[in-house]
């Protein structure tokens, strides 16, 4: 089984920046890609950046230049980061990170989530 447990969320104001974490334990051997999503009050839950255990990456049009994600691996864990600027009033969300499964892919796993909401 696999654990994902976000932080660094909160309140920041519209221009500003935040990183979220995501530390990820247990069976990391398990996963494939993983990344962050993130569902606004009356929205969907919409991708916003993933990344492969090979370094691929995509980010979703509209965090194209101000979001940047990243992962790293100790041992036996992963940490997974969305560095975020330029902060506006439409990425004020639940921002939830998300693991696939390495087999199968229907498979995922997920987070918590960390609230963010950007004010002006």
């Amino acid at each position: 089984q696999v654990q994902l447990v976000e932080s660094g969320g909160g309140n920041v104001q519209a221009g500003g920046s935040l990183r979220l974490t995501c530390t990820t334990t247990g069976s990391i051997y398990s996963i494939n890609r993983m990344g962050w999503y993130r569902q606004a009050p009356g929205k969907e839950r919409e991708l916003v950046a993933r990344i492969s255990s090979s370094g691929d990456i995509f980010y979703r049009a509209s965090v194209k230049g101000r979001f940047n994600i990243s992962l790293s691996r100790d041992n036996a864990k992963k940490t997974l980061y969305l560095q975020m600027s330029s902060l506006n009033s439409e990425n004020t969300a639940l921002y939830y990170c998300w693991a696939e499964h390495l087999v199968d892919s229907r498979r995922a796993y997920w987070g918590q989530g960390t609230q963010i909401t950007v004010y002006s």
